[in-house]
């Protein structure tokens, strides 16, 4: 499950330059951690006082505009730093670049930045004219209150058709306050799959979160259950509608559990799991955490160290599932600290204690997958290194009843957004021009479709 904060640009920035030089624009460079390439861009400008400011980016994290403070300015040099990350750079300008040293956590890295800017080719992302029609519609979550603010997407031809005759999904984005494109690393995911859709004979709805664009709520309130009773509404607006016939929900990563959430309620047709958990919560983070020391640089780090960390983490969050607050959270960080001389700061502490994190840690999927004896499709990609394919989909295939009408499958070389790649690290994701693989997204108008 991709994670709301990426850990690996965990940076703060001193830069050198030379106050001979206009170092207004962009400067990018690449910084190679552990063997995986990360781009950084620093952007100087000059605002209104006419001072000169900085703001960090990290493209292929799906991060701009980190406010970053220039707090010193020499002949040759000038210091930046960003107060909301940590670690150093340190650097000189000459021949048009900016050559130094980035330290993070006692591991120092070459980067050299030069003058440009990212460009970023989306070959799949739709444009307008379409060929078929949407309507921009509010779903009200009566027992919240919120009101969601989505888009319908009808096929092709729709006035043609007899409603009973379209199928149609309601697409749940995975965990985030995302918008109703499931926008994240400059991908938008749940555009391209409503456009293959639609073109193919299958209407949907997709819808932003709460607080997200016109949506209403606090998402930072919520739990993957508020998640669920959201889909649930937009569910119950399209049998509503009239409009269509099987309605089904198709979800991306914690989307794809509250597919199965509402599945053993008996609330849609079909599913379509997109990289769901099939393990408890706590269960599923902790396989990520030696993807999240070698996304953080930690690559070096001894099988032993590795053992050491995932302990204290494990037992953060056995702390957490028992109630522990944030000054019991700390106790058990300075205890790990103790016992490995390794530290889990405050500022991987505070994301924990959320309502979000909470019940997640807690949940296990095992009973809802279970129950859930309408058709499901559930996919996975072989180099997914948030849902771990082999625990989840392998345990989401051994729990679910037998249907005829399921398709498990795993998809040779795919990441965790299902895109052709190298690694799989979340890394590549903006890097990668492909927003979905296009086998992926056959299979899914072509399961839906022999549905009927």
């Amino acid at each position: 499950m991709i994670k709301r904060k990426l850990i690996l640009l965990l940076l703060s920035f001193v830069a050198v330059f030379s106050s001979a030089q206009d170092i207004r624009g962009s400067w990018i460079g690449t910084l190679d951690v552990g063997g995986m390439k990360v781009r950084v861009v620093l952007n100087f400008t000059h605002g209104a006082s006419g001072t000169m400011q900085c703001t960090l980016d990290s493209p292929d994290q799906g991060v701009e505009g980190i406010p970053a403070e220039i707090v010193f300015v020499s002949k040759d040099s000038v210091n930046v730093t960003v107060n909301a990350l940590g670690g150093s750079y340190a650097g000189k300008v000459a021949n048009g670049e900016m050559k130094g040293t980035y330290t993070q956590m006692g591991y120092n890295f070459p980067l050299i930045l030069k003058p440009g800017a990212v460009e970023l080719k989306r070959p799949q992302e739709p444009k307008p004219p379409f060929a078929y029609t949407t309507e921009e519609v509010s779903i009200v979550n009566g027992e919240a209150g919120n009101t969601l603010s989505g888009t319908i997407c009808y096929p092709v031809g729709y006035h043609k058709m007899k409603p009973k005759d379209v199928p149609v999904v309601v697409m749940v984005t995975a965990a985030g306050p995302l918008n109703r494109d499931e926008e994240m690393m400059h991908h938008k995911p749940f555009l391209v799959i409503a456009d293959y859709l639609a073109r193919n004979g299958i209407a949907s709805l997709r819808y932003d979160s709460r607080g997200v664009g016109k949506s209403t709520g606090n998402y930072d309130a919520t739990t993957s259950e508020d998640n669920m009773k959201d889909a649930q509404a937009a569910v119950l607006f399209l049998r509503q509608s009239g409009k269509f016939g099987r309605v089904g929900v198709l979800g991306h990563s914690e989307g794809g559990m509250v597919a199965f959430m509402l599945a053993a309620k008996k609330v849609p047709d079909f599913i379509v799991s997109l990289a769901a958990p099939g393990v408890r919560g706590d269960s599923l983070l902790l396989l990520q955490v030696p993807v999240a020391l070698n996304a953080s640089g930690m690559s070096g780090m001894d099988d032993n160290k590795v053992k050491n960390y995932t302990a204290g983490v494990r037992a953060l969050y056995d702390a957490i599932r028992e109630g522990a607050g944030p000054d019991e959270m700390r106790k058990v960080a300075a205890i790990y600290k103790e016992k490995t001389g390794l530290e889990l700061t405050d500022r991987y502490l505070k994301p924990l204690n959320t309502p979000w994190m909470r019940y997640f840690l807690g949940y296990d999927p095992s009973d809802d997958i279970r129950h859930t004896t309408c058709p499901v499709m559930a996919l996975n990609g072989s180099l997914d290194m948030n849902v771990n394919c082999n625990a989840n989909l392998g345990t989401i295939k051994k729990l679910l009843p037998e249907n005829k009408k399921n398709l498990i499958k795993v998809y040779t070389g795919l990441n965790h957004l299902f895109q052709h790649c190298h690694t799989g690290y979340p890394t590549e994701y903006a890097t990668i021009e492909e927003t979905i693989s296009p086998e992926v997204l056959n299979d899914i108008a072509m399961w839906i479709k022999s549905l009927q």
